[in-house]
């Protein structure tokens, strides 16, 4: 059994959950606008929101991806940078670290 694998269990659920609401948001972003003018105004402002909140999700998984194959091959709790250990309360406390807090800075 590997010593992270209860890791890449929570962010596998994590990379699910962000999909299926990923494509909620995406359906919402496509909706047509409505006819009225202070209707379509509002929706607007929705969809700005709906596109930030879209971005970061689409960070988030492109983070829990690059996790997910750091644990596959072995490398998850190494710092990227300068290739000594991350501090396991690091890890933690952000799992998708991939770099020591020296490095991070």
């Amino acid at each position: 059994m590997n010593k992270h694998e209860e890791t890449a269990k929570a962010l596998k659920a994590r990379l699910a959950e962000l999909r299926t609401h990923l494509a909620n948001v995406e359906r919402s972003l496509h909706k047509p606008l409505p006819a009225d003018s202070e209707e379509q105004a509002v929706e607007i402002e929705n969809q700005e929101a709906l596109e930030a909140i879209e971005n970061t999700e689409v960070t988030e998984i492109r983070r829990i991806e690059a996790t997910l194959k750091r644990i596959s091959d072995g490398s998850y709790g190494t710092c990227s940078r300068c290739g000594k250990p991350i501090d396991p309360k690091r890890l933690k406390a952000l799992p998708t670290a991939a770099t020591c807090i020296s490095c991070s800075a």
